[in-house]
């Protein structure tokens, strides 16, 4: 596939670093000679110095072949106008942007981005993106990560393995036995750094991080299974009175009106505004780092930090501070991916990265076959994966148990006829049915290929 990405900061890098390693066709477009210097001297794809909406640019880069444009500079407008450009000039047939701007997104106005108007395929809004991962795990206190997939009605959650777990040292084949009645499977495992796919004879230990598939009524008593009962947090602090602190903010006020929020932002102007807007949370103006503060939020009885910052370092020191100062939990948002190494000897119990997050939204579309939603965990290593069967699919009819799938992928779940099924070794797949997998990124392609629809199809 042949790609433009536009923009060569954090988001961009990442997105051409997992393509060019998928052997993709990747041109990269920015303003900054030495962004592109450091994206051609570390990856395989071409880079050019110049303006992402500029069709002489987008010409040099190969417009006229693509077969995908992915803008994500810092200016929303950049981002429209170069799809606006590729797709009226060089009929690009595929047009993602990245728009932050939360006043172009407004239900009345998503007519703008219609084909007749402004033609772009996908729109991405990394606030949003990353509020609604924050509020996935606020509500499932004790998971490290948590993704939804099929219609919300199957969940992967990331489990750590502490000494008092009670699933270590058992055959995960056994735990199918012990407890029948239970839609989850573990479909991968973190052990010592490296990332494996287990098999049903092998056994979780101490200290792993176990991501599981699983039927979202079914997920509390997962993560009880795993030794992780963690109460439900009612007293929530959060950092940042930014676009995805306020996002969190609202739509917990919205949904679950017996937690109260209470929200440190340092910027007095923000404060005054997001205060205005919200009904019952309470809006502190000053620094998250100062202990005064932290202090008059009643940090000593909450619940959960949660850091939402736009600075890295003071999301780190935030949540250390508040955890020194009482509070129960902690959650930062952390972009510069060498900190977030840090995050557990420091005693953050959990973070979320918004590059990963918007780069598994890109990918979703950029994955051939009927994928219908891709998530990356692991720095890239592995995907999960749902993607829907064909009558034409080599998975259709055959009992999973003789199926020649690789190593490095493991069947999770299946989503048919609304009801989530519990993958066997006697269970067939059926055309329709939405499989939902972990997959190492080694055998993508192989996901790909067993869910694209064959010429014999029509």
């Amino acid at each position: 596939m042949r790609i433009i990405i536009c923009g060569a900061g954090r988001v961009g890098f990442g997105i051409a670093e997992k393509l060019a390693q998928e052997q993709n066709d990747v041109s990269v477009i920015d303003t900054s000679a030495t962004l592109i210097n450091a994206i051609r001297d570390t990856l395989d794809v071409r880079g050019y110095v110049g303006h992402g909406a500029h069709p002489e640019v987008l010409a040099q880069a190969g417009a006229e072949e693509a077969d995908m444009i992915i803008a994500v500079t810092l200016s929303d407008e950049v981002n429209m106008v170069a799809c606006q450009v590729a797709h009226s000039l060089f009929n690009v047939p595929t047009k993602i942007a990245r728009i932050r701007a939360q006043n172009y997104l407004a239900p009345h106005y998503l007519d703008l981005f219609s084909r007749e108007h402004m033609p772009i395929d996908v729109i991405i809004s990394p606030e949003v993106e990353v509020g609604k991962m924050v509020l996935r795990r606020i509500a499932l206190p004790g998971a490290t990560d948590a993704v939804r997939f099929a219609n919300d009605a199957i969940v992967l959650v990331a489990i750590e393995c502490l000494e008092d777990c009670p699933v270590v040292n058992t055959p995960l084949e056994q735990l199918s036995e012990l407890f029948p009645d239970l839609t989850a499977t573990v479909v991968g495992v973190v052990r010592d750094g490296q990332l494996m796919v287990p098999h049903s004879t092998d056994q979780l230990s101490t200290g792993d991080l176990a991501y599981v598939i699983c039927d979202k009524d079914h997920v509390r008593r997962t993560l009880g299974l795993f030794g992780h009962e963690e109460p439900e947090a009612i007293r929530i602090v959060i950092a940042g009175g930014g676009n995805v602190g306020y996002f969190v903010a609202k739509a917990i006020e919205e949904r679950q009106p017996n937690i109260k929020v209470k929200i440190i932002e340092h910027d007095r102007s923000r404060a005054i505004a997001i205060a205005d807007q919200l009904r019952r949370a309470v809006v502190l103006n000053g620094s998250s780092l100062d202990q005064s503060i932290l202090t008059e939020a009643d940090i000593h009885d909450a619940d959960l930090i949660v850091s939402l910052t736009n600075d890295d370092q003071v999301n780190i020191l935030t949540s250390v501070m508040a955890k020194r100062l009482g509070c129960k939990a902690s959650l930062a948002l952390i972009n510069e991916p060498s900190f977030q190494e840090f995050t557990k000897p420091m005693g953050i119990d959990a973070y979320i990265n918004p590059r990963a997050v918007t780069i598994s939204r890109i990918l979703q579309h950029v994955r051939r076959g009927r994928i219908r939603a891709v998530y990356s965990v692991e720095k890239g290593q592995a995907e999960v994966i749902e993607a829907e069967a064909m009558d034409t699919s080599p998975l259709v009819g055959k009992p999973l148990r003789d199926l020649d799938l690789p190593d490095g992928v493991r069947i999770g779940a299946i989503y048919r006829d609304k009801q989530v099924v519990q993958p066997i070794g006697s269970t067939k797949i059926k055309s329709k049915d939405r499989v939902v997998m972990f997959a190492r990124s080694r055998d993508v392609r192989h996901v790909e290929q067993m869910f694209r629809v064959s010429l014999e199809f029509f």
